[in-house]
């Protein structure tokens, strides 16, 4: 037998001895691992996930003319190809012109309804999404105004681009409710709205929502600016602010738990590893009675103490992928990301983890007199 299965089999049936302690020891450090694993994950998801949910509320990111007139096709399309395909949500342009109904004046918007949708999830549609020319969503003040349901027809009349006077029926396909400025328009596709107002090839505005940090979202708005030069972008502050401070403290939350619970896990380890030392003191001074030098006790106890750390961090790493989905499940109501890199340097911080809690058990080892322990005091 080699020296060092010698070794691997002494630790290994000295920790089978005393399973039930070490069992103990165990937990605590696949407690810990799996407490790291899972919240370093959620800790590194978490920007990925709240951005999801922050685009619930809208476009946080706005494409409007340097001077202060329409964007044409070309800068907006120039403009909006500045922002990486794989961070757009939904990229809404807008026309807009006052038209009648029932001779009474309301704001028109044409748009990409489909875009819109994307753009702007929070919007609550009474009816359904228009998915035919003539149909048309209406604000809820407009609805009250002039009395329309959704299946209810009217007719919109005004003057197009060419000064000339238009009359079309249009069905309300749904009604808007976001409890903002939106209610009081009434939103077609592009194609219905040029039919009736006229093609001029440019938009009033771009709305974009964007899931990127508000840095990602300032490099993106000065690469605009360098190629789009009659395109003004704007971040819109009230959201990009209000989602960098939510992420700062939350992973300030998660940071500040997992640091408890490792120290913790700490403290369990290396009590455990006290009351061992205390057991085998007797142990301990045969050893040292028969010649046995302090490396090798020191290496016998942090052999235990390694090996405990390598199996909870090889536990910890399997059920903090486990743990991380559930908080993402019930949290964010989404799936997580789990890093393969993790899954080692879960293992490796455990080992460590567990090597440092064992420094103070294992020194106080080394003072044990062999003199004093075989006479029984």
């Amino acid at each position: 037998m080699t020296k060092r299965s010698m070794y691997i089999k002494m630790i290994t049936s000295s920790l089978i001895r005393r399973r039930s302690r070490m069992f103990v020891a165990l937990l605590a450090v696949a407690v810990g691992a799996t407490i790291l694993s899972g919240l370093v994950t959620v800790y590194y998801d978490i920007p990925r996930q709240m951005r999801q949910e922050f685009r619930s509320y809208g476009a946080n990111f706005i494409l409007v003319s340097a001077s202060g007139e329409t964007i044409s096709e070309e800068s907006a399309a120039a403009a909006l190809g500045c922002i990486p395909e794989d961070k757009v949500v939904g990229t809404a342009p807008y026309r807009y012109e006052t038209v009648k109904i029932n001779e009474q004046p309301f704001m028109a918007a044409g748009t990409e309804l489909s875009e819109a949708r994307k753009a702007s999830p929070y919007w609550f549609v009474s009816g359904e999404w228009p998915e035919r020319d003539g149909s048309v969503l209406i604000g809820q003040e407009v609805a009250d105004v002039i009395k329309l349901l959704p299946g209810n027809s009217f007719t919109m009349t005004g003057t197009d681009l060419a000064g000339e006077s238009f009359s079309r029926d249009f069905r309300v396909s749904g009604i808007v409710q976001t409890g903002g400025t939106e209610e009081a328009f009434i939103f077609m596709s592009l194609a219905d709205f040029a039919s009736v107002i006229g093609e001029n090839g440019a938009f009033d505005v771009v709305e974009c929502s964007i899931s990127a940090s508000q840095a990602e979202l300032e490099t993106i708005a000065a690469r605009v600016t360098e190629i789009a030069e009659d395109v003004a972008p704007r971040l819109v502050t009230r959201v990009t602010r209000s989602e960098g401070a939510v992420l700062t403290k939350l992973q300030a939350l998660v940071f500040l738990v997992t640091a408890v619970v490792l120290l913790l896990t700490m403290i369990c380890v290396a009590t455990t590893m006290m009351a061992v030392v205390a057991e085998r003191r007797k142990e301990i001074g045969l050893k040292k009675a028969l010649g046995a030098p302090d490396k090798s006790i020191i290496t016998e106890f942090l052999g235990e103490g390694l090996l405990l750390g390598c199996l909870g961090g090889a536990l910890g790493s399997a059920l903090g992928f486990g743990f991380a989905q559930i908080i993402g499940v019930n949290v964010f109501s989404r799936a997580v990301q789990f890093p393969a890199a993790l899954a080692p340097a879960t293992l490796i911080a455990s080992v460590l983890i567990t090597g440092l809690a064992c420094l103070i058990p294992v020194r106080s080892a080394t003072y044990v007199d062999p003199a004093i322990v075989l006479r029984g005091e």
